[in-house]
């Protein structure tokens, strides 16, 4: 693989490292601002927010931008935005530095996998894109435990600033290696990317995207003070905790898509689903056991995440056939779906801790995760009886 490819991959590890830190960080940055938990959780629910806005607008908005000028204007968004929050003199200026942080996250993935794909041949696409999606899965499994040790440690600006160091790496590493002169595909409009949302078909996997993923955020979101608070455990624990979590997604992202390739998105996201939900109710009944707890922790990730690939596949499938004209902009659509979910779930979240405490978060996350697998049959059937439709 190219050398650009991996400089590409290390902004993908420095954004994927901010994106979900702040779940660790929670209950310290709560405590020193003096907000309260459910507070402290929209910094998950404004950044997630951020993503879902920036990525179809910004996209439209800067489409005639040279790419490797517009990747290297979202790192240098992406790195203001860390360092504001470092030295945030407020909880409003942080979360004001979250959003505008989401604002470059959406765009740069979309961005960093369509260059990954002109550094290779053809038939080296996919693998040039998952390489650059590494990043993300590497930050779940070491970023996001690191920071949010260094955060407890040292002060929860300490992880922001941890954050624009990687960032600035990867802004010199493409400027350095991604080259000059790429091919400059016309980008989507406004008006096309919203055409999609027409589909019913699409917009009920959309729906299955943001109930049955972010379902999960509203007991994710709160992790840490869970495992503090109702577990009992240390925060140093807690870090450890966090990595075994992003051990589990890993694992469990590529089973995912192994099940989906043997058995269909439909079946594939059906057992996923089923089994989150189940996790979490038993996340809810043992929390206040230690061992038990971290033992469905183990597993919980690898459900939480194992659904990602079957659903992109599964948008795919159904762009397809309602709009072979705009496949990678549906696509693109479902991964501000997927950060809709999150802001939901994130927000959702912190109702339930106010009306509820923090042991009902994962019950009401398996409650909300059994919706979206009953909107995965209803889509199911739905496909079904598309299929035999004659064809016109």
């Amino acid at each position: 693989m190219p050398l650009a490819l991996w400089a590409l991959t290390i902004s993908a590890f420095a954004v994927g490292t901010t994106e979900f830190v702040i779940v660790g960080l929670i209950p310290t940055i709560a405590a020193d601002l003096g907000v309260s938990l459910p507070s402290a959780g929209l910094l998950v629910s404004l950044y997630a927010l951020g993503v879902t806005i920036g990525a179809p607008v910004l996209t439209a908005l800067a489409g005639k931008m040279p790419r490797k000028r517009l990747l290297l204007a979202l790192m240098a968004l992406f790195i203001a935005g860390n360092a504001f929050a470092s030295v945030a003199p407020s909880y409003e200026a942080l979360i004001a530095a979250r959003f505008a942080t989401g604002l470059a996250h959406g765009v740069f993935f979309a961005i960093a996998s369509t260059i990954a794909t002109d550094l290779v041949p053809r038939e080296k696409e996919s693998s040039a894109i998952a390489t650059v999606f590494m990043g993300l899965t590497v930050a779940l499994v070491t970023g996001v435990p690191l920071g949010t040790w260094i955060g407890q440690s040292f002060g929860w600006q300490s992880t922001f600033l941890g954050v624009v160091a990687l960032g600035l790496v990867g802004f010199v590493a493409s400027a350095a290696l991604v080259p000059a002169k790429l091919r400059q595909a016309e980008a989507p409009s406004l008006r096309q990317q919203l055409g999609v949302l027409t589909s019913g078909r699409l917009l009920l996997v959309y729906l299955i995207t943001a109930v049955g993923y972010g379902g999960n955020f509203i007991a994710f979101t709160y992790l840490a003070p869970m495992l503090t608070d109702v577990t009992g455990l240390g925060e140093g624990a807690v870090s450890l905790v966090i990595l075994l979590y992003g051990a589990s997604v890993a694992v469990g992202n590529i089973l995912g898509g192994k099940l989906a390739d043997r058995s269909g998105p439909v079946a594939a996201l059906s057992w996923i689903f089923g089994g989150l939900a189940v996790l979490l109710a038993l996340l809810g009944t043992v929390l206040t056991s230690p061992v038990l707890a971290v033992a469905v922790v183990a597993f919980w990730g690898g459900f939480a995440f194992a659904n990602v690939p079957p659903l992109q596949v599964y948008v795919v499938q159904i762009a397809r056939q309602v709009a072979p004209e705009a496949v990678d902009v549906a696509s693109g659509l479902n991964i501000g779906a997927f950060n809709l979910g999150i802001a939901f779930g994130a927000w959702a979240g912190g109702l339930t801790v106010e009306a509820a405490g923090l042991g009902a978060t994962p019950l009401i996350g398996a409650g909300v995760v059994l919706a979206g697998l009953v909107l995965t049959r209803l889509s199911g059937r739905l496909s079904g009886r598309a299929a035999l439709q004659p064809a016109e």
